[in-house]
């Protein structure tokens, strides 16, 4: 056991402050190691507050995690003393179940572990994130890092990126379809920049016409101001696609409008309050409402391999850890581009 420097809640109304935690000695099939990077989320924010119910304190955030490989187990296969290393939003599932059987760790049918306010397997234990100096996981877990990126705007792509890279991924998205991604901010950021590699035409859905520069920069085709009406008409039955990353109150059946015959609205985006959907938006021309959430390792993994080839990171502002509450307000004010990073030599 190794005592840790990190950053933690206390309660859901306490400011994030200097905790020290306790990492388990690495066991054979471990990997430790020291973090570098780690993204700010906006579900810290909620997990932090409690705003999802069921928080476990104290509380020390963080799934975006970037660092060097500092000891490895025996057993450990995949990585060695001095490699870059990466954890996402999971440190561990059941490993038997058809799901993680098949990749798709985060829906773990017996419960994943989530990388902070989560519990390890023996349901006692429970999990830090980030927020932290160093991390242990089991090396199956444990991700690989493309060395010609910038660790910095590596780190979100860990839950910002494989969140909008999974759907995509799974609904085929790419040359010939046409594209919505409604909202840009970490998560919008990076499905523009996704969906644009992927080949489709991609436009830029806001309700802010000061968005429009930077989404045409990001890679997006179009732009769609939503509080014109007139605008929206012209583009009923446009889209085969639309990625709704937002997690504010807003109005699904005015998306569902937009979308062609056969066309799917994807939501990413965690609304606080359950929504009404007008059946007939769906009956109309034969048009779907799906979800995703995150990805599995050897998706994550890919994402990974493939922005290393295509140098695509995310967009960021790094701060220090003494930082973080003053990040968290001007996050909840929507105020950043595109993600706030924390250095961890600041701890």
């Amino acid at each position: 056991m190794k005592k840790i420097k990190s950053y933690a809640a206390q309660g859901s109304d306490t400011p994030l402050a200097p905790f020290q935690i306790t990492r388990r000695t690495p066991g054979p099939s471990d990997v430790r190691f020291e973090i570098l990077y780690c993204g700010v989320c906006h579900s810290d924010i909620h997990q932090v507050r409690n705003e999802w119910g069921g928080s476990i304190y104290p509380m020390v955030p963080g799934h975006e995690i970037v660092g060097r490989v500092k000891s490895v187990g025996e057993n450990v296969s995949k990585f060695k003393v001095g490699d870059l290393a990466a954890v996402g939003c999971l440190v561990d599932s059941c490993r038997t179940c058809d799901n993680c059987r098949h990749g798709m760790e985060q829906y773990c049918r017996n419960g994943s572990v989530g990388t902070y306010n989560s519990y390890e397997r023996d349901g006692v234990t429970p999990t830090y994130g980030g927020y932290s100096k160093e991390i242990v996981v089991h090396e199956d877990f444990v991700l690989k890092v493309p060395g010609n990126l910038p660790l910095e705007g590596v780190a979100p792509l860990l839950c910002a990126g494989i969140t909008t890279w999974s759907p995509l991924r799974h609904w085929n998205i790419g040359r010939n379809h046409r594209v919505g991604v409604s909202g840009l901010g970490g998560l919008g950021h990076m499905a523009v920049k996704f969906a644009a590699a992927f080949g489709a035409e991609v436009t830029m859905l806001s309700t802010s016409p000061k968005k429009e520069a930077d989404a045409r920069r990001l890679g997006a085709h179009k732009f769609l101001l939503t509080t014109d009406n007139q605008v929206l008409k012209q583009h009923r039955g446009y889209f085969d696609f639309i990625i709704d990353t937002v997690s504010a109150p807003h109005d699904y059946n005015a998306l569902l409008k937009l979308l062609a015959t056969n066309g799917t609205l994807i939501c990413i985006g965690a609304p606080p309050n359950p929504v009404e959907i007008g059946v007939f938006n769906l009956l109309g021309q034969r048009k779907s409402i799906g979800g995703s959430m995150i990805g599995g390792l050897p998706e994550t993994q890919e994402m990974l391999d493939f922005c290393g080839t295509n140098e695509i990171v995310s967009d960021v502002e790094v701060i220090d850890m003494a930082y973080i509450n003053e990040a968290y307000e001007r996050m909840l004010a929507g105020d950043v581009r595109y993600r706030f990073v924390i250095d961890m030599a600041t701890l």
